[in-house]
């Protein structure tokens, strides 16, 4: 028996884990507890409304980031746990003087790092509680979750050795996070250029000698186009600049009990994804159960966009043509026409200066949302009807490049979580390579 593992023992001999009930093999020199048996536990005395944004000290409720408080009344190094609600699960670390909320559970001792088992805590708490949590209406735990937890302890020196590895470890997955998250805005930084070239006539696609929908489609276009003083920037030549208002027709109505069924598919602001900016489930709703705001005929070939908080960017085009499909009024319904493509339309309406505009028109505070009527004096850029065709396969193909490159490195971003874990995992069953017992450590001395 190593001389680490014998004073481990004598320290705490009726705390010790019996061998049965071990979770796994650990170095020789280690031993196994329950933190019960290491840590002193203590929940905090203060309710939530005791916090003050101001305040000078951190003070830790059940939430996933501390508020503020102007009083303390922990002190040092301690283990910070959530005792109820959605983060259950949850492991905070903090030194220093804060406060705690009175179901936020506090961990300190002088006997074992709290670094070492904040760290077996990220690996393990969440799963130690997931069949262990009471509560019908909020879920919570009792002190007893953490007292039986078992700890696998290593001596002193190899605690301070593996926090040091594992923190040396995690800064270089937060080094790859952080290029991922750069790489993330770069992608979004060029879909705006993407967008903002296309609509400038830059992407390399234009044909001079293709007439404008001046002369090929005016007879749709219901107004003179937009005066050159006022244009938004310089396009070309053969291109025109027109308002919403001038081409699209009107949106119809439909109503839900006149369709001759029992129950419809109605498009909602939830039905949007707007990461995608798909449709990507309509809800089947009972006619009799129709919202009042389920009012707006939609089309194949429509483009519909929310009016409502337009900075979130609730944008799709309608694929289907069920006879049974509603929109709520919340959208404006860009109906298929003669002068724009839908296609073109549907990327226009993505472009960060149309996101801009919109925001700038919007009036309200809880729900800003911008009225139908300055909706269609929007401003729009429209090239020949073949051009406009060809702007929207190219803004496709480009886009559709920028989806793989984030596909990917979200697929990187996921394993990073997996990473974590493996370097823990390694850790907790002494395989970081962190064991000096056999070159004469401080634990021989």
């Amino acid at each position: 028996m190593s001389k680490a593992r014998k004073i481990i023992e004598e320290k705490w001999e009726d705390a010790w884990l019996p061998e049965e009930e071990r979770p796994y093999e650990v170095p020789e020199n280690w031993a196994w507890f329950r933190l019960g048996s290491l840590v002193n536990i203590k929940a905090g005395k203060k309710d939530a409304s005791h916090g003050n944004k101001e305040g000078a000290y951190p003070f830790f409720t059940c939430a996933a980031a501390p508020i503020r408080s102007d009083t303390y009344s922990f002190e040092g190094e301690a283990v910070l746990l959530p005792g109820n609600g959605a983060n259950v699960g949850l492991v905070l670390y903090y030194n220093g003087k804060f406060e705690a909320y009175q179901r936020t559970y506090v961990l300190t001792s002088e006997k074992v790092s709290m670094k070492y088992v904040y760290y077996h805590l990220l690996l393990e708490w969440n799963r130690h509680n997931k069949d262990k949590q009471f509560g019908s209406t909020t879920n919570y735990i009792k002190l007893a979750n953490i007292q039986d937890y078992k700890l696998p302890l290593a001596p002193p020196g190899e605690q301070k050795r593996i926090v040091k590895k594992v923190e040396r470890l995690f800064v270089k997955v937060e080094e790859a996070a952080q290029i991922i998250e750069e790489v993330r805005e770069s992608v979004e930084l060029r879909r705006a250029s993407i967008l903002d070239r296309a609509f400038r006539g830059e992407l390399n696609t234009n044909l001079s000698e293709e007439k404008s929908v001046l002369e090929t489609v005016g007879q749709w276009i219901k107004a003179e186009p937009v005066s050159e003083n006022t244009q938004p920037y310089h396009i070309p030549k053969n291109w025109a600049w027109l308002r919403l208002k001038d081409f699209l027709p009107p949106m119809v109505s439909r109503d839900p009990a006149k369709l001759h069924c029992k129950e419809f598919l109605y498009i909602d602001i939830d039905s949007i994804d707007n990461r995608k900016f798909t449709i990507k489930e309509p809800k089947l709703i009972d006619v009799s159960e129709a919202p009042n705001r389920a009012r707006r005929a939609v089309h194949q070939g429509d483009v519909i966009i929310s009016l409502v908080r337009p900075y979130l960017m609730n944008v799709a085009q309608v694929l289907s043509d069920d006879p049974a499909l509603v929109a709520s009024t919340a959208f404006y319904v860009c109906r298929k026409n003669k002068v724009v493509q839908a296609d073109y339309l549907y990327y226009y309406l993505l472009a960060p200066s149309v996101t801009n505009e919109l925001n700038i028109r919007a009036k309200g505070h809880n729900a800003p949302s911008v009225r139908n009527k300055e909706f269609l004096e929007l401003k729009i850029p429209v090239p020949p009807v073949e051009e406009q065709e060809r702007i929207a396969k190219k803004i496709a193909k480009l886009l559709n490049a920028l989806s793989q490159e984030v596909h990917i490195i979200s697929e990187v971003e996921e394993k990073l979580d997996t990473v974590k874990q493996g370097i823990l995992n390694k850790a907790f069953r002494g395989e970081l390579g962190t064991d000096e017992t056999e070159r004469g450590s401080e634990e021989k001395r």
